[in-house]
């Protein structure tokens, strides 16, 4: 729960952040989503309406009749406050805000408003309705409506959604992956981690959804590349994009694309980094040219995060944007590169310097592809899953404690388990800010997802990307926390924590490579720079991220000599 709702208790004893309270105007689907919300979150679910029509014996319509709307808006208001007595999912009426007491009652609240456009409302509510403020010409009264009430939305929400185009579904998933992000359903799941996962068992399929522009399902389970024709849609074509080290693998999804009737397209990629090149990106457009590619084909990313990011990036610039299926088969592609939408290649100058937000179709995640895959690779990939633990998940970190051997066991069900729980806690961040808005203070959005990654990417480039991923982010996340306990006061017993937990999985904690005037100036190249300003995420404790923006020269310098282990 944040530290506003906390700090705020209503007369019955709740905190404010044990109801979940929905606004919005009339017809956008207060309730249906509200229900589907608190279904999925094990909570109780109560329409305001609904609730004032049973206790009253008569319609809101029929009170509007007897009573006018002030008399109605007397009776709201007391059942507003009694609704605001119990824990669980509360959709008010439409013009529940217009009431100045109620807005009252809704300070420091957790308050969804659900917003839509006039068109979209018009669309939804039809052209007659019941409801009394909106007989006659609908749509310039819902115009008339939301207009003025607004402002009145705005001043009581602590989230906006955009409706418009989403079904019940899609809104409802959007609501929780918003607030998940946020980390604000803790008051409303008592004692349970912000981001539940069910157990993982061999035979079990565990789906993350991602509530962006184009909303796309992660899929892992056994035998998930199985499920590779689903997708196929009108393609004639299917390329695949696949390191050498996967031709049998490449192989296998070709006959399951041939045996749908579609003709595959076999494409090898050198490997790691040396893949994203602008070299090897014109080249695979040119494979695609030769083979009549068309808007209804269809691309696959399979292989780690550097095959899944050029994939996409294929997907996202060829005849401006087909669709496109990630096969991740490293525990970083699946936890990190190969899920989030973000697709690119890089230059001489930096990573992923060139790129787009191309979101796949889905993306299957299969276990069994991952046996027999080197421990350096599993060890890098953990690095990120560490990193999704301190920034969301703790429970993560106290999986990885009691046993760091299961957490890197490729066969056994820890592993998988680890790998469901990052997926989620990405998919929750991700679904709130795809395309990475600017994060200021404590409000931190996807940037998140880059703790540790400022100094690992320089360090990635001063040993041109000849070191892990995720030994580099490692490193990084050591260096942020330290930085964070000299300017966030991040309690030490975290920042060793950080040590422990990375080498406890094989991962370095301490860097003796390149000097610190060189990483700096490689930091100011970084895509996450603004103008010259340095950024870096950080912790004020785990789950509780902060930006630190522009920090001093010698708190960066102390932090790198604690890294080194120079620090006196």
């Amino acid at each position: 729960m944040s530290e506003r709702t906390q700090a705020t208790r209503c007369s019955t004893g709740l905190a404010a952040g044990d109801q979940l309270i929905l606004v919005g105007p009339p017809g956008v689907g207060k309730s249906s989503v509200g229900r589907q919300v608190a279904s999925s979150l094990g909570l109780d679910f109560v329409d305001a309406d609904s609730f004032i029509e049973q206790t009253q014996g008569r319609t809101v319509a029929e009170i509007f009749a007897d009573r006018g709307e002030a008399g109605f808006r007397t009776i709201e208001f007391d059942a507003t406050r009694e609704l605001l007595g119990r824990r669980g999912v509360i959709a008010l009426g439409g013009g529940a805000v217009t009431n100045p007491a109620i807005r009252t009652l809704l300070a420091g609240r957790l308050v969804v408003w659900l917003d839509e456009s006039v068109d979209e409302g018009v669309a939804r509510i039809g052209a007659s309705t019941h409801r009394p403020l909106l007989r006659g010409n609908v749509a310039d009264n819902l115009r008339t409506l939301m207009s003025v009430r607004e402002p009145w939305y705005r001043a009581v929400a602590s989230h906006r959604i955009d409706t418009d185009g989403l079904q019940t579904g899609e809104v409802a998933r959007l609501v929780t992956a918003q607030l998940t992000a946020a980390g604000q359903l803790t008051g409303l799941h008592p004692g349970q981690p912000a981001i539940p996962i069910p157990a993982h068992t061999g035979e079990h399929v565990t789906t993350a959804h991602f509530a962006t522009d184009h909303p796309y399902e992660v899929i892992i389970e056994r035998g998930a590349l199985a499920r590779l024709p689903e997708q196929l849609g009108d393609a004639a074509r299917v390329a695949i994009f696949h390191p050498r080290v996967l031709t049998k693998t490449a192989a296998r999804a070709a006959d399951l694309v041939r045996a749908a009737g579609a003709q595959p397209v076999l494409v090898e990629l050198p490997e790691g980094e040396s893949a994203k090149t602008p070299e090897v990106l014109a080249a695979c457009w040119g494979t695609l040219a030769r083979a009549g590619f068309t808007r209804t084909d269809l691309v696959v990313g399979l292989g780690g995060g550097a095959s899944t990011d050029l994939a996409g990036f294929v997907a996202a610039t060829w005849l401006r944007g087909v669709r496109w299926v990630s096969v991740p088969t490293t525990v970083l592609a699946m936890v990190d590169a190969g899920i989030g939408g973000k697709t690119g290649a890089d230059l001489p100058e930096g990573k992923n310097l060139i790129g787009a937000f191309w979101e796949p179709s889905v993306v299957l995640e299969d276990p069994d592809l991952l046996v027999g895959l080197p421990m350096a690779e599993v060890r890098s990939g953990l690095a990120e899953v560490i990193k999704h633990g301190f920034i969301r998940d703790s429970a993560t970190l106290d999986l990885i404690e009691e046993n760091p051997a299961d957490a890197a066991d490729t066969g056994g069900t820890r592993l998988h388990e680890l790998i469901a729980r990052s997926v989620q806690v990405k998919a929750a961040v991700v679904s709130a800010d795809l395309r990475e808005s600017t994060s200021v203070g404590d409000r931190v959005g996807r940037e998140q997802l880059n703790y540790g990654h400022t100094l690992g990417h320089a360090i990635e480039a001063s040993e041109h990307f000849t070191r892990r991923h995720g030994e580099c982010v490692a490193l990084g996340m050591v260096f942020a926390a330290e930085l964070s306990e000299r300017l966030l006061g991040l309690d030490p017993a975290v920042v060793g924590r950080h040590r422990r937990l990375l080498a406890a999985v094989g991962l370095a904690t301490s860097y003796h490579g390149a000097p610190w005037q060189e990483l700096r100036e490689l930091m100011a190249r970084d895509k996450k720079t603004r103008g010259t300003t340095l950024r870096f995420v950080g912790l004020r404790r785990p789950g509780q991220v902060a930006m630190i923006v522009d920090p001093p020269e010698d708190a960066l310098a102390d932090a790198f000599a604690a890294l080194r282990g120079t620090h006196s």
